[in-house]
């Protein structure tokens, strides 16, 4: 589900509801998890790969997540999450430019200032799955065919599997990341250095996945048998995005435009929230980027890189452990204090964000985060944790529950006629795109895919 881009967190959730309105209207008995963390799972068979046509566009996509599912399993795919798309009001660059007397191209100074954003999210990132971490739990379905990964984790009762202070199962080790990308050196320290490294990853031969073969007896197993696939297939907590034209490549989109936005990606679902993100947590978002904006943002190098990963994914294990502790440049800061640390900086800019709003929704939105840094035990996953322990609930009855609920949410007030005329007339467009698309195949997708590793 995605949104179009809007000027304010208000209209953005109103159109994400609207969408989910629609969607349900159209879901039959079927519903929507309202957990990242998948259950009712029967093993990888169990999990369908997306189709999208039998154009040549379509077949890539179709055929990049049949490659994910030899590279990694499927199980993987079912994992969900909030992507928070932003970008700074395009007007403010050109002011932006000349205040600093960048030597820059406007375009480059543009790239230039976005990866100083996408280095401090990286440093500074932990701190949203701290907050905002929703999955401290996993049904032991998520495991089945990998049963020796259950010993990893206390078991809660006869399907509920959690690490007892654990924020976010989803960004953990365990959640949608991959051991061959470890050796990887991507570069955020400008777009040519990003886009050169991610291309290296692209065109550098894997044995194992060379071992899975690309096209085996006529079909399709992957799109190559290199370290990445395509650049999506590198997962960040961060992309730097531009709006890429069908058929073409991110890295040739950054390119030639340079980058035009952020996608922040380490955001699980808010279970409890219908739409799975509260307009508390988005205006806290636009905070935190605007807050990254504006704090220095020096290089990043390998071993600063390193100490940010392994940041992120203590966080996501164990941050509710007493007097937990994180490196921050090669010495040891406790989590209460650095978030305090951040949170009192993001109030400064807060204010000047609210600009004489006396609702204050800017700083109301952090200073309700202002008791979670104090005390780990309010946060949202360790309310995920007492709630199965006092209900007595799985984490499937949990998440069955909570999913029940938002579907009666959505179906109990129908969409407003003028926005479903709309929504009914994209599907009539969308679907007629495609049939024109399958009808006229330029080529063959042997060719297609020639084409595309081609593009300069």
């Amino acid at each position: 589900m995605i949104t179009p881009a809007f000027a304010t967190a208000e209209e953005a959730l109103t159109s994400l509801g609207n969408i989910h309105r629609f969607v349900y209207q159209h879901l039959g008995d079927e519903s929507l998890l309202a957990t990242s963390m998948p259950i009712g799972l029967h093993g990888d068979s169990s999990i369908p790969i997306a189709r999208y046509g039998s154009s040549n566009i379509g077949m890539m996509k179709h055929i990049y997540r049949r490659g994910l599912s030899y590279r990694y399993g499927r199980t993987m795919q079912s994992i969900a999450g909030l992507h928070f798309n932003y970008s700074l009001n395009e007007a403010l660059w050109p002011i932006l430019h000349e205040i600093e007397q960048s030597p820059l191209e406007l375009i480059d100074y543009r790239s230039d200032v976005y990866f100083g954003v996408v280095r401090n999210v990286h440093r500074y990132g932990w701190l949203l799955i701290y907050l905002f971490g929703n999955s401290p739990a996993v049904s032991r379905s998520f495991f089945e065919g990998r049963e020796a990964l259950t010993n990893r984790f206390t078991p809660l009762d006869a399907d509920t599997l959690y690490w007892p202070n654990a924020t976010s199962l989803r960004m953990s080790d365990i959640g949608y990341r991959n051991d061959s990308q470890t050796t990887l050196d991507i570069s955020f320290n400008s777009v040519e250095a990003y886009i050169r490294s991610l291309e290296a990853a692209i065109n550098q031969p894997y044995p194992p996945y060379e071992a899975i073969g690309i096209k085996v007896d006529g079909h399709y197993r992957q799109l190559n048998a290199h370290i990445l696939q395509i650049e999506n297939e590198y997962y960040s907590p961060v992309r730097p995005k531009q709006v890429a034209l069908s058929g073409e490549k991110p890295t040739i989109a950054l390119k030639k435009r340079g980058v035009r936005y952020l996608e922040l990606r380490a955001v699980d679902l808010m279970a409890t929230a219908p739409e799975g993100v509260t307009l508390v947590q988005m205006k806290f978002l636009e905070v935190f980027v605007l807050w990254c904006f504006l704090t220095q943002s020096p290089p990043l190098s390998l071993e600063e890189k390193d100490e940010c990963n392994r940041n992120s994914l203590s966080v996501a294990c164990c941050a509710r452990s007493p007097h937990f502790v994180l490196n921050r440049q090669g010495h040891i800061e406790a989590i209460n204090d650095w978030s305090f640390s951040i949170l009192s900086e993001m109030l400064e800019i807060a204010d000047l964000m609210d600009d004489g709003d006396i609702l204050k929704p800017f700083r109301r939105a952090v200073e309700a985060q202002l008791p979670l840094a104090a005390d780990a035990s309010l946060t949202p996953s360790q309310a995920v944790i007492r709630h199965l322990k006092e209900s007595g609930q799985t984490i499937s009855e949990y998440a069955l529950s909570l999913t029940h609920q938002h579907r009666q949410y959505w179906l109990k007030e129908p969409l407003e006629e003028p926005i479903r005329h709309r929504f009914e007339q994209t599907v009539k467009t969308s679907l007629l795109r495609q049939e024109e698309l399958e009808a006229h195949q330029e080529m063959s997708f042997d060719d297609f895919l020639k084409a595309y590793w081609l593009q300069q």
